[in-house]
């Protein structure tokens, strides 16, 4: 009955830590603005492009290859996508 107990408390304590852990990501996500995402995931792999270098239109297209490629959330992408519309009107 006793290690019964002990089981449930770290399988408790896990879950727990997971959960905890899962939403700290998605605070410091929401805390981040699309500059930051852009700078964070698109100069990770080779030179971000800029603003112009891409029409509107086009960004959408790059946004959904790029979060396929280089897996990044929909939040985010999101936001960096807002970032690079909103600099290039």
């Amino acid at each position: 009955m006793k290690q019964s107990k002990i089981i449930i408390f770290v399988f408790a304590a896990v879950m727990s830590a997971v959960l905890f852990n899962s939403c700290y990501v998605s605070k410091s996500i929401a805390d981040k603005s699309g500059a930051q995402l852009w700078a964070e995931h698109c100069n990770r792999c080779h030179n971000a492009p800029g603003p112009g270098e891409f029409s509107n239109t086009n960004w959408d297209i790059v946004a959904m290859h790029m979060q396929v490629r280089a897996n990044i959330g929909t939040d985010e992408i999101n936001k960096i996508v807002d970032f690079m519309k909103a600099a290039n009107n």
